[in-house]
């Protein structure tokens, strides 16, 4: 090789030609995910457990063909209630969705057996958001056990 010869370097492009696609596509993630969960916990806060809580003749109706009564009422208002709430909150989301996926397997069996509601397959839709959440915030569940077994 002669002095005035410099060796040929190749220099290889591994990232995309848009770097921030993929931080891009991650944000939108979180951000639709945010949304969803704001949604699912006004539902649960606003459409489902006020009615209940406030004892609205139309889900009156509906514990007394159950045969609850006012108490089942109350006492499911207030698990939709802090279940609706707790989606809003980062460290509990994971848990809150997946306890009100457990409410809405309930509420699918009271439907189809006692009931006999037009709005049977509510629940199993309500499902299908509320897994979603549980499994991408997971990590939010590993964090919680995490800080209950510093504390115990």
């Amino acid at each position: 090789m002669s002095e005035t010869t410099a060796p040929v370097t190749t220099v290889s492009h591994t990232t995309p030609a848009n770097p921030a696609s993929g931080t891009s596509r991650t944000r939108r993630a979180r951000i639709s995910l945010t949304a969803l969960q704001i949604v699912l916990g006004l539902f649960y806060v606003i459409a489902s457990a006020l009615p209940k809580l406030i004892a609205h003749p139309s889900a009156a109706e509906v514990f007394d063909k159950l045969g609850w009564g006012h108490t089942g009422m109350y006492i499911i208002g207030a698990l939709e209630l802090a279940g609706g709430i707790a989606l809003l909150v980062p460290l509990l989301d994971s848990v809150a969705a997946v306890a009100l996926s457990a409410l809405m397997v309930g509420a699918f069996i009271a439907n189809v057996t006692a009931i006999h509601g037009p709005y049977a397959a509510t629940p199993l839709i309500l499902i299908l958001p509320l897994a979603l959440i549980a499994w991408a915030r997971r990590s939010h569940t590993t964090e919680l056990l995490r800080l209950v077994r510093r504390r115990a």
